[in-house]
Formats: structure tokens, C-alpha cells, sequence
């Protein structure tokens, strides 16, 4: 283990606990120089114990997942923007499943204005937030419940799902590859999923920009088998390029950038 500056140790367990850790909260909290904690975040980086993002740093995840609490705060904003975009690309009267992760639970906020939805989901917060909503018929999976997140898994929801053809699949993933594999965590989870976007009609990734520099083991599918992905910022050249190649919709929420951005 490297010999850390007390303040560096501090911010290791600060974006360990937390997920992800920012220069302006940082500088603030110890009473120095955003260019000092930009040094830190960078020594801490080249250690291979933080990963550097915009604005700060990420704890680096590649076997686990950050704690739900850490994710769900994290690019909180941005999120919300992406759901809103997300759900005015679903039509009133039609159906839809969602599944695990804290941008599709904004999806579910976005879309309790809509009417006549009927709406399946293996995620108990997003049944949680549409348990009011009058125009949401709502058929939750069953299966064995994750009590980190609140997420349902496991074969029993997987027969579930397979007795379903919806209009619309939202789903969310952990981490994006630079060659678009779409990763995430558990492979209870992947397989779940793979079983949704294969009872779907259309299938839409809902994924904020800090997605591209996280990292996670099993693969749910490549962003090429999607047919709508929305972000928050302009993703790298060769995911255009992708989306491009794939007739894949990509809408950019972030402000300044096309919206859509329609490559097809």
C-alpha cells in the first residue's frame, strides 16, 4: 500500500464510503486550493486508487458494486434529466418494463404523469414510486429479493418476464466498455435483464456519462442490440460511431449538445 498524505487517506475513505468525491466539496472541507485536491486526485489516481472523472473522482468498483445510498446521490441531476427525456419517448397507452437501477427509478418518477401505462419491474423502489400513480397498472416480478437495493433476481422472475411482450424495455447498466459492452454486477442481475430486453419490442439504456469510466465483470448485452440510448453528455467518438453504425437513437440531455442527436 503507497504511504499517503493524511488529507489523501481522508479522500480515499471519504470516495470509498461515498462513491464518488468532488474537487470544489473537497477543497471546501480541508481549507485548501481546488489545485491542491486536483494534485491529490491525480497522485491518488496514478496509484490506482481512485479513477479520475470530471470534477472529481470515482471510488474504482470492478468485482462490486458501490452501495445503493452512494449511487443513487451520485449525478443526481443528471439522472433526472435523463428520465424525463426517456419517459416523453413513451407513449400513453402502452407497456413497459423496468428493471434495476437508480436512473430507471427516476423513469418511473418521470413517467407517474403518463396514463393508461401498465408497467412491469423486478426493482421495489420503482414499484414504490409508482404505487400512487393512477394511470399505472403495475405487476411487480417475483423472485429472490437483493436487500441491498432493493432488486428483485434470480429464475423465478426470469419465467415472469417471459410471459410478457411489451412496447418498451428500460433498463440501466453499471458500466459501459469503450467497444459499448453494456456491464454490470450480478450475474443474477444480467441474466434478468437479457431476459427483459428480449420480451421488448423496444429497448432503451438509460446511462449517465460516468458509466464509461467504471468497470464490471458481466456482460448484459452490446450497446449495438439496443434501439435507444440516452445520456447525459456526448459519449466518446466510437460510441457515436456505433450508434451511427447500429441505427441506435442517441439522445444527449446535457446542456449545448443536440437534442436528439438522431443517427440513423
Amino acid at each position: 500500500m503507497p504511504v499517503l498524505h493524511p488529507r489523501q487517506s481522508d479522500i480515499v475513505e471519504r470516495a470509498r464510503q461515498e462513491g464518488r468525491v468532488e474537487v470544489d466539496s473537497l477543497a471546501k472541507s480541508f481549507d485548501v486550493s481546488p489545485q491542491t485536491i486536483r494534485k491529490d486526485l491525480n497522485d491518488l489516481c496514478a496509484m490506482s486508487l481512485l479513477q479520475r472523472i470530471h470534477g472529481g473522482a470515482i471510488y474504482p468498483s470492478t468485482v462490486s458494486n458501490i452501495a445503493y445510498l452512494s449511487r443513487r446521490s451520485m449525478a443526481s441531476d443528471a439522472k433526472q434529466a435523463i428520465a424525463r427525456k426517456a419517459a416523453s419517448l413513451i407513449n400513453d397507452e402502452t407497456s413497459i418494463i423496468l428493471n434495476i437501477g437508480t436512473t430507471t427509478e427516476q423513469v418511473a418518477q418521470a413517467l407517474k404523469r403518463h396514463n393508461d401505462l401498465m408497467v412491469i419491474t423486478n426493482n421495489l423502489n420503482v414499484a414504490n414510486i409508482l404505487a400512487d400513480a393512477s394511470g399505472v397498472n403495475l405487476t411487480i416480478a417475483g423472485g429472490t429479493l437483493r436487500k441491498s437495493d432493493g432488486g428483485i433476481v434470480g429464475a423465478t422472475a426470469m419465467d415472469m418476464f417471459r410471459q410478457f411482450k411489451v412496447d418498451f424495455a428500460v433498463i440501466g447498466v453499471s458500466a459501459i466498455d469503450e467497444d459499448g459492452a453494456l456491464l454490470d454486477f450480478d450475474h443474477r442481475e444480467v441474466q434478468v435483464t437479457k431476459t427483459i430486453l428480449a420480451q421488448a419490442r423496444t429497448t432503451i439504456l438509460v446511462a449517465d456519462a460516468m458509466k464509461f469510466s467504471r468497470r464490471a465483470p458481466a456482460l448484459v448485452a452490446t450497446l449495438a442490440e439496443l434501439d435507444v440510448f440516452v445520456t447525459d453528455l456526448m459519449p466518446p467518438q466510437n460510441i457515436v460511431d456505433l450508434c451511427d453504425a447500429n441505427d441506435v437513437e442517441l439522445y444527449v440531455t446535457s446542456e449545448g449538445s443536440p437534442d436528439p442527436v438522431k443517427r440513423n
